[in-house]
């Protein structure tokens, strides 16, 4: 058996923990995983995975080969995008992470489209709101929202994230407009974030050089913005979220902006790609077009 092909069917035992679940993202039978694992335990001469009736779990020697395994398997895919290098047209596999909100609803259509233009490029697309460690989790690029600490990274700015209030026509008809920040106490707010009494959420809004800084009060406060977002729609109360998100809910009509003489937040964007990736034509055309669509 081919000893490559052995080697990624035990990663992806290795971190799927089960035979069947790479059988189904490999397209090969539980039977032919099992061969390949078995061929790498006999050419070792060591077991990898012990193997009971309700689980799979690595032995110390399995865990240190692994770790080998993804090593080695980097190493053919970067020797692979180099040949691809010669080539005009971008190719291969992109690991992106980015921010949940901006990634789903932004991030997104950019990629579909991006796809469409480039057919033999593939995108693995993760959402998440912590900070990832880009050379433990493999990502090739990375889009992180806020100030950047100081990093290896090399680093592009993206258009800045920019906040806005916002509710539905009939919230409005029904409690009226807010005409200055201070006018929100006296409605109810759609809360985002995690909070507690020693990190209360603030909104800050901003009219000339003059700031203003309240702390929204409302009844459904949610870790998800586009649980908030639906809310709002339906005229539960105002949101305070993305404006490259919500000028589509205002352009039909589902959303109004409140405070649309004052600015709201804003926070940086960038993207990101970590210094011991080699920055194969896949990865800089992948960037050059973000940074063309999404400009500073």
């Amino acid at each position: 058996m081919d000893r490559l092909t052995s080697m990624k069917v035990f990663v992806k035992a290795a971190e799927t923990g089960s035979f069947a679940a790479v059988a189904d993202l490999m397209g090969m039978s539980p039977q032919m995983v099992a061969r390949h694992v078995a061929t790498l335990e006999t050419h070792l001469g060591t077991t990898l995975i012990n193997r009971t009736t309700r689980r799979q779990q690595l032995t110390e020697i399995g865990r240190n080969y692994y770790d080998r395994c993804r090593i080695v398997l980097s190493e053919v895919e970067e020797a692979d995008a180099v040949a691809m290098e010669m080539k005009a047209t971008p190719a291969g596999v992109i690991r992106v992470n980015a921010p949940v909100t901006f990634g789903s609803h932004v991030l997104s259509p950019f990629i579909t489209r991006y796809l469409q233009r480039y057919p033999d490029v593939q995108v693995d697309l993760t959402l998440s709101d912590r900070i990832v460690n880009p050379m433990e989790e493999d990502y090739e690029v990375i889009i992180r929202l806020g100030e950047l600490a100081d990093s290896t990274m090399v680093a592009w700015q993206l258009s800045p994230y920019r906040l806005i209030a916002c509710a539905s026509p009939s919230y409005i008809a029904r409690q009226g407009m807010p005409l200055v920040p201070a006018d929100l106490s006296r409605h109810s707010c759609l809360v985002y974030g995690f909070w507690s009494s020693f990190t209360p959420c603030r909104w800050v809004f901003q009219k000339e050089d003059r700031t203003e800084e309240i702390r929204p009060e409302g009844r459904y406060r949610s870790n998800d913005w586009n649980a908030l977002m639906h809310a709002a729609i339906e005229g539960y109360g105002i949101t305070l979220g993305p404006e490259s998100v919500l000028r589509n809910e205002i352009s039909r009509g589902n959303l109004v902006r409140v405070l649309p003489d004052y600015d709201g937040p804003s926070r940086p964007l960038h993207v990101l790609v970590p210094p011991a990736k080699k920055q194969t034509v896949k990865i800089r055309c992948f960037i050059d077009a973000l940074r063309k669509t999404f400009p500073p």
